[in-house]
């Protein structure tokens, strides 16, 4: 292996966690300007292949995976993933806020929304009154490096089966029709499986050394019953048979103990009732909020009052509301401007934000006014502190530990912004 394959194997599976693993070369962390993290330092420690002619990685992500998922139903396939490679022991801490988008991101650029620019599933830009929506491809929204941009910026391929960002044309990165997949939730995951697979049969001068491969349950599951449901239990079993699919088809191919398989989740989820909602339109007595100033409701309240209105004022008002006694569960939703957010949140630098921000607590829903008709489900988008927005993180591969239980970390700490391909150190 020489010393640029080497230096992006070690982009590729750099954690945070790695640190307590048995190692051998140095490198250090680097992060993107603006982002107030240290410098730190790991040493990692690289089994030889055997049959690949480099490395690879396997980056897969279960859409809400809450963590203790995995225990719900037997799940053969993760269990031998965590088994033989290194797992957070207590699940993997997301970003805040919680969601989808922001938080796919963060794993694959390594930086806080703040810095990335994916704030939320859903905002505007109000420079220029742009809209960002799930199906926002251009450039401009996606700030950072993503690894599969790194990848192809060193003259290796990479290949995406579908990741929030990967369609997006930066740099080197094109999202080639034969390596990146616009996103269709149509598509079964046994395609998705076999055609990662597929990439391992290209000769080694066009293998990919980075893929993704991207599963939207058990969240879809969750937002409709929420996490208890026997449904959860049928999604995780199908999650695990996919990962029992794919361990099957590097053992096929002779490269199972060569590839890294890393699996993650994006966030957890919590049950919702309308029995546990709080009503703008009961601050009336105190404020009028125009639904035209709301972006999104919950779980992260983001508002934007119109030009003349004063934000402080705002939050003044709403929680001399919230906290009079007078709003029903008006203690349970705590309103800031977004400078003045608590700094474990790492959220409110960007001009994306809007000037006002609502961190309600879990379980509870925020609303205009009192819904037609009452259901309970899933959400997510809390606190990243509570344990129920974790998901996991395991490790299997030539530079993971067998059996290795690590503390639970931030899910920036995945990525790795160092590589230099001029750099001649001994690996």
């Amino acid at each position: 292996m020489n010393t640029k394959e080497k230096i992006i194997f070690v982009l590729l599976t750099c954690i945070a966690l790695v640190a307590t693993i048995a190692l051998a070369a140095t490198i250090s962390f680097t992060f993107s300007p603006g982002s107030t993290q240290p410098h730190r330092s790991l040493k990692i420690t690289i089994r030889p292949l055997s049959k690949l002619h480099r490395p690879v990685v396997i980056l897969v992500s279960s859409d809400g995976f809450r963590f203790g998922y995995q225990f719900k139903t037997p799940t053969p396939n993760i269990h031998r993933l965590i088994d033989n490679g290194t797992e957070a022991i207590t699940g993997l801490i997301p970003v805040f806020p919680t969601l989808t988008f922001p938080n796919h991101y963060s794993i694959a650029t390594g930086l806080y929304p703040t810095f990335h620019g994916i704030v939320n599933n859903d905002f505007i830009d109000p420079s220029t009154g742009d809209v960002f929506n799930q199906g926002s491809f251009e450039p401009k929204w996606w700030l950072g490096e993503p690894i599969w941009e790194t990848v192809v910026n060193q003259g290796l391929r990479a290949a995406t089966f579908f990741w929030p960002g990967s369609e997006v044309h930066k740099s080197s990165w094109t999202c080639s029709l034969n390596y990146c997949r616009q996103y269709n939730g149509s598509i079964p995951f046994e395609e998705r499986v076999d055609t990662v697979l597929q990439y391992l049969d290209l000769p080694h001068d066009e293998m990919p050394v980075f893929m993704t491969l991207y599963f939207g349950d058990p969240d879809r599951q969750g937002h409709q019953v929420g996490p208890d449901d026997p449904a959860i239990t049928e999604a995780v079993a199908r999650v695990d048979s996919m990962i029992g699919r794919l361990i099957q088809g590097l053992e096929k191919r002779g490269v199972f103990e060569d590839a890294t398989i890393i699996m993650v989740g994006d966030h957890g989820m919590v049950g919702t009732c309308d029995k546990k909602l709080i009503f703008i339109d009961d601050l009336a007595p105190w404020i009028q909020i125009l639904e035209t100033w709301i972006r999104t409701y919950s779980p992260l309240l983001s508002i934007r009052p119109l030009a003349g209105v004063s934000p402080s004022d705002v939050v003044a008002k709403m929680m001399e509301g919230l906290r009079s006694g007078k709003v029903d569960y008006g203690m349970k939703l705590t309103v800031y401007l977004k400078e003045d957010l608590p700094s474990q949140f790492h959220y409110g630098a960007s001009d994306r934000i809007t000037p006002i921000v609502g961190i309600v607590e879990e379980c509870y829903k925020v609303m205009q006014k009192t819904p037609i008709k009452e259901e309970c489900g899933g959400a997510h988008g809390y606190d990243n502190t509570l344990f129920s927005m974790r998901s996991i993180f395991i490790g299997r591969g030539p530079q993971f530990s067998k059996g290795r239980k690590v503390p639970s970390f931030e899910n920036i700490d995945i990525q790795c912004d160092y590589i230099d391909s001029k750099d001649t150190r001994s690996f």
